[in-house]
């Protein structure tokens, strides 16, 4: 059963939204950070730079975990330079893992990306061979963002092998994830059709994202099934809210923007369904998304 969750990164934005969520759900929780602690959620902080191994082992161990939460990694890739950027999603998620595993510490959640599949931060258009997404579509990346994130899920998938590996591992595919703020920042915008969206300069990241998002009260509920979840092994997961960042309806943006894209069984009936099929999460963690902005606006 788990009592005690070691949540990494728990300074950030994501991260605290997550403490917060875990205590009033009655876990106790403990702050894994580099850095003086940023939020007054966690049970306990615990200084950690999550690139020395030592000093994973060693917080880790002192929290007294049942489960890990690891979500303290560069956020964007133009925080630093490339191999910083890979290093903090690949050299990170090993640390954890092993220490976990060498802990006995039977659950671990990791914060994959959207860009792991070749989109997000990517300079050329998303490769998209079928839409809606699921786990089976191929990796494209090239950045080292992408890379990273691709690679922190290839390491996961050896730890599963592992005889003395964390029983159950995570990989959350995340899009952008949206508080009430930055809700009221972003679809405040009174047209927000295609054809006005191509017209920003943010068009180019919402394609390559598959005009997806999610908003953080449905992302700390899914975080919170992964923690508790019983499956053997290593899965990934996709996360997106229902519905997509535009106006537009979803055959009108699938037929002008990913023409070539494959159109697989999947898409519900909604007018304004999302091109990420989150059913995966559905079927094992029972986690089905609610938050949509086009009812809050």
């Amino acid at each position: 059963m788990t009592e005690t969750v070691a949540v990494t990164g728990g300074n950030g934005r994501i991260g605290g939204a997550v403490l917060e969520h875990l205590s009033g759900e009655g876990f106790r929780t403990v702050n894994l950070s580099r850095g003086s602690r940023e939020e007054s959620h966690a049970d306990a902080y615990l200084r950690t730079d999550l690139l020395e191994m030592g000093e994973v082992y060693g917080s880790l161990a002192k929290s007294d975990a049942d489960a890990v939460c690891h979500l303290g990694m560069i956020p964007t890739p133009d925080a630093g330079p490339g191999f910083r950027t890979f290093e903090s999603n690949a050299m990170s998620t090993y640390h954890v893992l092993e220490a976990a595993g060498e802990l006995g510490v039977e659950t671990v959640t990791l914060a994959s990306s959207l860009s792991a599949i070749g989109g997000g931060f990517e300079p050329d258009p998303i490769t998209v061979d079928s839409l809606p997404v699921d786990e089976t579509h191929r990796l494209t990346p090239s950045t080292a963002y992408g890379l990273g994130k691709q690679t922190l899920e290839a390491v996961a998938d050896g730890f599963a092998r592992r005889a003395d590996g964390p029983r159950t591992i995570s990989s959350l595919r995340f899009p952008w994830v949206v508080d009430d703020e930055l809700a009221r920042e972003t679809f405040v915008e009174p047209d927000r059709r295609l054809a006005a969206l191509r017209d920003s300069p943010r068009f180019h990241t919402q394609r390559n994202t598959l005009f997806a998002y999610v908003h953080v009260s449905d992302m700390v509920e899914l975080v919170t099934e992964t923690l508790t979840a019983g499956f053997d092994g290593h899965e990934r997961f996709w996360v997106s809210a229902p519905d997509t960042v535009t106006e537009t309806p979803t055959a009108a943006v699938l037929a002008a923007v990913y023409p070539d894209a494959e159109r697989r069984d999947g898409f519900p009936g909604d007018e304004y369904a999302s091109l990420v099929d989150t059913g995966k999460a559905q079927s094992l963690l029972d986690w089905t998304p609610q938050w949509q902005w086009r009812h809050h606006r």
